[in-house]
């Protein structure tokens, strides 16, 4: 076996855990930037926190464009070394990460020039629109850099560096952490700079986590090339990552595109209604963390096995992981629902917003173990070339379930009905996905591409 697939030998359930533990700190120190924002603009009064929370959905379906990129890098890179072509490899790595920090930069003018009529259409008035303007302008500054640092995560992830990934997660959140404070409050001599102050601090993040990625992919086994960027064919390379990364970026950002129509369908009941699903979002994506970094692992594990020519450890690596899910997300909603109140207290004092958090936690929490399944389904799909699969079973999940059951729910039993939804897709989510992503992981009537989707050679690296 090549010596950089390290993966397709050994145990799988070791692979898993030593794969998704040092993501677990990197994931949950990038999710709870989410958390520390919610809090200081909680601190600012319930109109900012609204703002926020119709700003969270977008900002999360943009990042899962970027994760798209990743994904695709991730899977091309990871099969190419199963097959032994690192040579190729190389070449897809920095093709990926130039890719990323274009794509960035058009999807940032674009988030600027549509912002309006994005949140208008969401149900945005009175005074939050000029809050979210505040807050998009610099996030859009920062995307970009965002997005180069996903194309060195998956250059990273698919060597099976999940130490290295883990550090620039962590940067960024690092970086946030101590930025929030200064200036969404005004600490020491920065100045208050309000729901404004959080986005500068999540760009000025995302320049520090761009670098470290950047620094970090070109020091790894494979490098970053930029002489190859002049040397070798753009097409086969923008087309192997985008057959993987565009079908994945769209999968990703179904679920924050149908948490968005759910925001716009509680809209009609009020700020505090918002601001509680805002923050109740928060909360679940954190505690879903665990799962989150097993569906980042999988990825490169089923990859370099596919690769490699053995499907059969594909398929228990799915199964591993489905299973983990349901015994995390269980016991993780058991846990929330017995806790509700205390978790919504730390972001409110508004009984009405504690209230409504503690609703969708005792509802919407049993079906964070069927999200895990999904998640960690699409990681698998990604991984061999089914982004479109996974990206079919996304959408169903959310236009045929989620989206007409919210609508039925919200007139049946309003807020509970539209909860009640989320939770329904999950369930039916999980099943489909799982069922489908064996099926697929079954079928392995071609040999190993050598190419990630492209059939000639490329160049050998350069120093």
């Amino acid at each position: 076996m090549p010596g950089n697939a390290k993966l397709v030998s050994g145990s799988i359930r070791r692979h898993l855990w030593e794969q998704t533990a040092p993501m677990l700190l990197g994931v949950a120190s990038i999710v709870s930037v989410g958390i520390v924002d919610a809090y200081f603009v909680g601190q600012l009064g319930p109109a900012p926190l609204a703002a926020i929370s119709f700003v969270f959905p977008v900002t999360l379906a943009l990042t899962s464009l970027g994760v798209g990129v990743l994904v695709g890098i991730n899977s091309v890179v990871a099969r190419a070394l199963g097959a032994g072509d690192s040579d190729l490899a190389a070449c897809r790595a920095v093709q990926g990460v130039a890719l990323a920090g274009l794509f960035g930069l058009a999807t940032a003018v674009l988030l600027y020039l549509l912002q309006d009529p994005i949140f208008a259409l969401m149900g945005a008035k009175g005074e939050l629109p000029a809050l979210i303007e505040a807050y998009m302008f610099p996030f859009a500054c920062g995307f970009p850099f965002l997005l180069m640092s996903m194309g060195a995560n998956g250059v990273l992830r698919a060597q099976g560096l999940a130490s290295d990934s883990a550090i620039i997660l962590g940067t960024m959140a690092t970086a946030n952490w101590l930025l929030d404070p200064l200036l969404i409050a005004g600490w020491g001599p920065a100045p208050a700079l309000g729901i404004a102050g959080a986005a500068y601090a999540s760009a000025i993040s995302f320049v520090l986590a761009g670098a470290v990625g950047l620094y970090l992919a070109g020091r790894s086994a494979l490098g970053l090339h930029p002489s190859m960027l002049g040397r070798t064919d753009w097409k086969p390379g923008v087309l192997a990552i985008a057959k993987i990364g565009g079908p994945a970026a769209l999968s990703n950002s179904i679920n924050p595109v149908g948490l968005s129509i759910l925001t716009a369908l509680l809209a009609n009941f009020g700020d505090a209604t918002v601001a509680a699903f805002g923050v109740a979002g928060r909360i679940q994506t954190f505690a879903v963390v665990p799962l989150l970094a097993m569906s980042s692992a999988i990825g490169a594990i089923v990859g370099q096995n596919w690769g490699a020519g053995q499907p059969d450890r594909s398929r228990l690596a799915l199964r591993e992981a489905s299973l983990a899910s349901v015994i995390y997300g269980l016991a993780i909603a058991a846990l929330l629902v017995a806790f509700r109140d205390q978790a919504a207290g730390i972001f409110s004092d508004e009984p009405s917003v504690i209230a409504q958090i503690g609703n969708y936690l005792k509802i919407a929490a049993w079906g964070f173990a069927g999200y895990g399944i999904v998640i960690v389904t699409n990681g698998a799909l990604n991984a061999v070339d089914r982004a479109t699969t996974a990206m079919v079973v996304s959408i169903v999940r959310v236009a045929a379930v989620m989206i007409p059951a919210a609508l039925i729910g919200r007139a049946l039993a309003g807020e509970t009905g539209i909860y009640a939804a989320e939770l329904a897709a999950n369930l039916i989510g999980a099943a489909l996905s799982y069922f489908i992503g064996l099926r697929a992981l079954s079928d392995r009537a071609s040999p190993p591409a050598k190419s990630g989707g492209a059939q000639q050679a490329d160049p050998a690296p350069t120093a």
